[in-house]
């Protein structure tokens, strides 16, 4: 089988061979109930569930591809709810011609993900269109976590509030529009799409209280905030130059004319911690190589009209607005 045809969605033999010659030697240890329609499992306490589509372009990217994404992605989403992500439902969306070796890479990607999450596969599906229907490939994820630490909310957010971000901002975002055909910039810049709950972990092991916490993905870090101040009727005030930036993702956005504010981010969280507790998280987070940027970037203030304010250097402050249209279709 050298690429995916119409008959592979028939749900006989050619859809017998896609999953068992395709599909089982990746996942088959991960899955559940390989032949079953709807796997059980037992449950108590409190859990959150996420559910996500992914239409990256292109299917693989500097830093990772779309199976990584939608595993790190969907289980973020759960991470930062105050959640261990413990299982994974995935529907994929084949297009007819599909090359079995570029899914074959996927799907190694994914279970190399799934074993480092400590993900089980409750289900997975898979259909096939007719070519021209979407484009090469479309995974659509659901991730069930169980909450370890209960009460974050975007609407927490209360004067005196530290707002501390794990790590550089838009690498994601930069690094896709670098690669992208029509614009030809050669960069090292890497995606940095990964897992959050292996940096959250400590936090939510430790005795500080996180009032609020969000992965700054789609539209990111002035997204996130926007939502925050929208949720809690709060004023946000961030320090630019506090901001952690890469110099090559500073270097394409000035290029190209766009905020690293508004670029999205596949490994990089914000939250909002009293201030007092903020040093013993930066400690605790900086403990981990993968979080040794993390830093304080501003703070939450009452204010009768929710704002975003960004301070510059000099003192002079700016509303950062959410981001408006689309900068750069399918970035997850």
């Amino acid at each position: 089988m050298d690429s995916v045809t119409l008959a592979c969605g028939n749900g006989g033999k050619e859809t017998n061979a896609l999953i068992e010659r395709v599909f089982m030697p990746y996942l088959k240890e991960l899955i559940s109930a390989f032949d079953e329609d709807a796997p059980k499992f037992k449950a108590s306490g409190e859990y959150c569930v996420s559910t996500d589509s992914f239409v990256i372009t292109p299917l693989i990217f500097n830093g990772g591809d779309i199976g990584k994404l939608c595993v790190c992605g969907s289980a973020n989403d759960v991470s930062v709810q105050g959640g261990e992500p413990l299982y994974l439902n995935m529907g994929f969306i084949l297009e007819e011609g599909l090359e079995i070796p570029l899914l074959k890479h996927i799907l190694q990607s994914i279970q190399k993900e799934l074993f480092k999450a400590n993900l089980k596969l409750l289900s997975l599906d898979t259909k096939v269109v007719p070519k021209g229907s979407v484009d090469k490939l479309f995974i659509n994820t659901t991730c069930i976590g169980k909450i370890i630490k209960p009460g974050i909310s975007s609407r927490h957010l209360k004067q005196g509030q530290a707002i501390i971000i794990s790590d550089t901002i838009a690498n994601h975002g930069a690094s896709l529009f670098a690669m992208r055909h029509e614009i030809k910039l050669k960069t090292n810049l890497q995606s940095d799409c990964q897992l959050l709950y292996p940096l959250l972990k400590p936090l939510f092991l430790s005795d500080l209280k996180i009032h609020a916490l969000r992965d700054a993905t789609r539209g990111g870090l002035a997204s996130v905030l926007n939502e925050w101040v929208n949720s809690s009727r709060v004023k946000i005030v961030i320090e630019e130059e506090k901001i952690p930036l890469k110099e090559e993702t500073k270097g394409i956005c000035e290029i190209l004319g766009l905020e690293p504010y508004a670029l999205a981010n596949e490994g990089v969280f914000v939250l909002a911690i009293d201030q007092k507790d903020a040093p013993k998280a930066l400690e605790i987070l900086k403990s981990n190589e993968k979080a040794k940027n993390a830093c304080m970037i501003g703070g939450v203030f009452e204010n009768p009209y929710p704002s975003v304010v960004l301070k510059n250097a000099w003192g002079f402050e700016r509303i950062l607005e959410a981001p408006e249209g689309e900068l750069l279709p399918r970035i997850c």
